[in-house]
């Protein structure tokens, strides 16, 4: 697919793979926007990138304020070709009985809410625009798959996304939308870095940034539905 004046709107963008797919998207000659809650490092991001950037902070649990970015792209970029859905929080690892209310809550605010906020936004912004239609790639987790132990806020968000990339893919059809999902074990990251098996064997996060690329460099007419990308000697394949 030609990605000539292509736009991408990435999540999450002022780290770890938010960033390593937005550089990859913009080798590839998307013009990407930014988005995540801190100025700073997404300001860090776009100074990556030799092209055309535009960012805005955003935080993806609050209606209002992803009601704002979607309205931002629109306005200063004229469309969105995709959504890279890839803001999220690790969360407590602890036994259920040790999680108040208010960390779940946090987790599922980000994880959960933040996607079905943004997806929504995005599918408002497919249907409206000529030509119609777009691509969201949804940020899942090899805890979509199998869990780790004392994970279940963060494994019961990954296993939601999952439902929600199935109802998006099935629902978008008529309308020329399509949504596939990238399911990420052990790429080296900050956030990575907090959770519980980061002394496994891990994975340079440019890998997961170029696989997004190339989900994202399929025409409509095609689509990786499911996509897991990991460190192929991380305990997974024999886990649970």
């Amino acid at each position: 697919m030609s990605n000539e004046s292509k736009i991408a709107l990435v999540t999450g963008a002022g780290s770890g793979i938010g960033r390593a797919a937005a550089l990859s998207l913009a080798r590839d000659g998307w013009t990407v926007a930014l988005a995540g809650r801190r100025r700073e490092p997404l300001d860090e991001t776009a100074g990556l990138i030799a092209g055309e950037t535009l960012v805005v902070p955003a935080d993806v649990s609050d209606p209002a304020s992803v009601a704002a970015l979607f309205e931002a792209v629109a306005d200063r970029l004229g469309r969105l070709d995709l959504l890279f859905n890839n803001a999220g929080v690790p969360g407590p690892f602890r036994p259920i009985d040790e999680i108040a209310f208010d960390d779940w809550r946090a987790v599922m605010s980000v994880n959960l809410d933040g996607m079905f906020l943004c997806a929504q936004a995005a599918v408002r912004q497919f249907k409206a625009q000529t030509p119609r239609g777009g691509r969201i790639i949804n940020n899942g987790s090899i805890a979509a798959h199998s869990p780790r132990a004392n994970s279940t806020p963060y494994t019961a968000s990954k296993h939601a996304v999952t439902g929600l990339t199935k109802c998006l893919s099935l629902d978008g059809r008529p309308f020329d939308i399509v949504c596939g999902q990238i399911d990420i074990g052990n790429a080296v990251t900050a956030l990575a870095a907090g959770m519980a098996g980061a002394s496994e064997a891990g994975m340079d996060v440019g890998h997961a940034g170029d696989a997004v690329a190339h989900m994202a460099s399929l025409p409509l007419s095609a689509n990786v539905q499911f996509m897991t990308v990991m460190a192929s000697k991380m305990p997974y394949i024999g886990r649970g």
